[in-house]
């Protein structure tokens, strides 16, 4: 191999790592970039020794070197923040996600759904219980739905009738028909009253209906 061979290898191996240097010392701000003065000094020194033609070939091969190493560099910082713009939208996808599925409890909530669920408690006020239901059966109907539950239960959602065993807020008869919405029937009050709206809604039209029937018969 001749001697201007061997130089312009040991320029365009020199230059390459250079080029390469140059890139990750902008990029990170650490000491390489003094390293990278030094060996920009030694390149020109054996540059200069070369032929015209052969120095154009080293500078060409120089100048791509950079160019792909500051690809390189473009290309991973594309990436990261595709990744962190992906991660972001993820994020906030979910978020809307869990607000929407929040929002359609609450709306079944107050449309009386028999699916929507309320908290248990160990005892309940009767101001609570008429919330709830008020919740459950609807503004329109409701007080309608609350005078039936005046007079069937007082509003004592363990409320036994000792004569015929009717249980609950409606006074259901028997109190395990109430199992078609939910096993705990005998102490969750919101069981009780999806039931009793149910059964009013299927056998008289509507608890308003009920109440009209039930102010001539006692009874529902």
């Amino acid at each position: 191999m001749s001697r201007i061979s061997v130089r312009g290898i040991a320029v365009v191996s020199a230059t390459a790592v250079t080029a390469v240097g140059s890139v990750v010392g902008v990029a990170s701000g650490s000491s390489a970039q003094n390293n990278d003065a030094e060996a920009a000094a030694t390149d020109a020194t054996l540059l200069a020794d070369l032929p015209a033609g052969q120095q154009a070939q080293v500078q060409t091969a120089s100048l791509t070197q950079q160019a792909d190493a500051m690809a390189v560099q473009a290309d991973l910082s594309a990436r990261k923040d595709a990744e962190q713009s992906a991660r972001a939208a993820a994020a906030k996808a979910a978020q809307a996600k869990k607000n929407a599925a929040q929002e359609r409890a609450a709306a079944k909530a107050a449309a009386g759904d028999p699916a929507a669920s309320f908290p248990v408690r160990s005892s309940y006020t009767v101001a609570q219980l008429k919330a709830m239901a008020a919740q459950i059966v609807g503004s329109g109907q409701f007080q309608c739905f609350s005078n039936i539950v005046d007079h069937e239960s007082t509003w004592n959602y363990l409320a036994v009738n000792p004569e015929s065993g009717a249980y609950g807020l409606v006074q259901a008869l028997p109190g395990n028909k109430m199992a078609s919405v939910a096993a705990d029937w005998q102490t969750n009050p919101a069981t009780q009253i999806k039931w009793g709206l149910n059964y009013m809604n299927t056998t008289y039209g509507s608890p308003c209906q009920a109440w009209a029937f039930w102010q001539v018969h006692h009874a529902y």
